[in-house]
């Protein structure tokens, strides 16, 4: 049984550092295409909201938080694709380690977007249904469960399990 280093020993797993890089590439690959989807399908319901006969019928204000929203979803599509991209321009550059970090970065951004998106998004369905009051009330419950879910749970299991060695 050869020596283990600090790393090996803290997660039980026994990988060169290329061997890590490769698996938090292919982790953050997965993580992704769940993201890409939900933002395509987003984006997708957005596009056709325009040419929709009762469109016309949206106020000013509304049309604006559209806008933001869709702004929203395409600057999420483009952080979530962004490492797809830049793993096409490094591939064979040895540049594992920058893509990772890059990918990490870029997909923090995009599910950001999402999240505030989805709230904007949220907001406009609830005013044109409801009312205004509705539409914030809306939109802040759904911005606390995308905070909540994919900020404030995910910290708190994170002290519960503090880390130790490189990450991975």
């Amino acid at each position: 049984m050869g020596h283990l280093d600090d790393a090996d020993a803290d997660d039980g797993r026994h990988e060169t550092p290329t061997e890590r890089l490769d698996r938090n590439w292919d982790e953050l690959l997965q993580e992704l295409r769940v993201a890409q989807t939900g933002v395509q399908i987003l984006a997708g319901f957005l596009l056709t909201l325009p040419f929709q006969q009762r469109f016309t019928e949206v106020d000013r204000s509304n049309r604006v938080v559209y806008l933001v929203a869709f702004s929203l979803a395409i600057a999420a599509t483009a952080f979530l694709v962004a490492p797809v991209s830049a793993h096409r321009l490094l591939f064979r550059r040895r540049a594992k380690a920058s893509l990772v970090r890059f990918g990490d970065r870029c997909a923090r951004a995009g599910l950001a977007c999402l999240a505030l998106s989805v709230s904007s998004v949220t907001f406009l369905i609830f005013d044109v249904v409801v009312s205004a009051s509705a539409a914030v009330a809306a939109a802040v419950v759904a911005f606390a469960l995308f905070l909540t879910n994919w900020v404030a749970l995910p910290l708190g299991f994170r002290r519960g399990h503090p880390e130790h060695g490189p990450r991975g």
